[in-house]
This record gives structure tokens, C-alpha cells and sequence, in this order.
């Protein structure tokens, strides 16, 4: 399946779940919300369109209570933030997400470094 399809899928899979205890997740009151036409996000949905600008998938994962990251992944594309990140020490950054692919850390340990970097700033 591709990219495009598994990110439709995965849409609508989180707006069924979510319209059967809340009538705003019908296609045409969850396309309001996001600023997306009913036809643009069925279409979408069914796998006939490409993902919508990283923004509006933010939108989306806030309404449907899933990780953006998780959407922005499955969309083909990254957070807005991300590349401003990466720009303010690019080597360092570059090098660090280099060196924990390459050594093949399971999300795990990332969650495990993370938790150790959040702990140093409270210190």
C-alpha cells in the first residue's frame, strides 16, 4: 500500500473511531474544522489525493488525539519546527541523527535519551 493510501486509511480509521461518540467527526464537520472541502477529505481519505500542507495534518491530529509526528510520518513529511531545529546547529544535529540510525536505536532508547535530556534541564 502506498504512502498516500496508508495516510487516508489512517485518517478515516481515527475519524469513524472518534464519529461514533461525537457527531463533529462527520466527513463534512471534521473538514470545517480543519479548513479542508468534504470532497478534498474523502478523496484524501479513499487514497485518491496527496496529503495536505504539514499544518493542517497538525490540525488534524489534535481534533482526532493522536501525536502529529505520527501523521506528519505517515503523510511523507516532518513538522514545521523541525528543519528551524536542525538549522541552528545542522552538523551536530546531522551527526546525532546519523549516529542513532546508523547504531540502529529502537524508539526505546530514543524515548530513554529523551527522558535523560528532559531530566538535565529540570536539574
Amino acid at each position: 500500500m502506498t504512502a498516500i493510501k496508508e495516510f487516508g486509511k489512517r485518517i478515516k480509521e481515527l475519524r469513524e473511531a472518534k464519529k461514533r461518540d461525537d457527531p463533529a467527526f462527520s466527513l463534512r464537520r471534521f473538514g470545517q474544522a480543519v479548513d479542508l472541502s468534504p470532497t478534498f477529505l474523502s478523496k484524501l481519505e479513499n487514497g485518491e489525493m496527496s496529503p495536505p500542507k504539514a499544518e493542517k495534518i497538525e490540525k488534524m491530529a489534535e481534533l482526532l488525539g493522536v501525536d502529529a509526528d505520527e501523521l506528519l510520518a505517515l503523510a511523507g513529511k516532518v513538522s514545521p519546527d523541525l528543519p528551524k531545529i536542525i538549522q541552528k546547529t545542522p552538523v551536530a544535529m546531522a551527526e546525532f541523527l546519523r549516529t542513532a540510525n546508523e547504531e540502529g536505536l529502537s524508539e526505546k532508547e530514543i524515548q530513554k535519551l529523551t527522558e535523560q535530556i528532559r531530566k538535565r534541564k529540570k536539574v
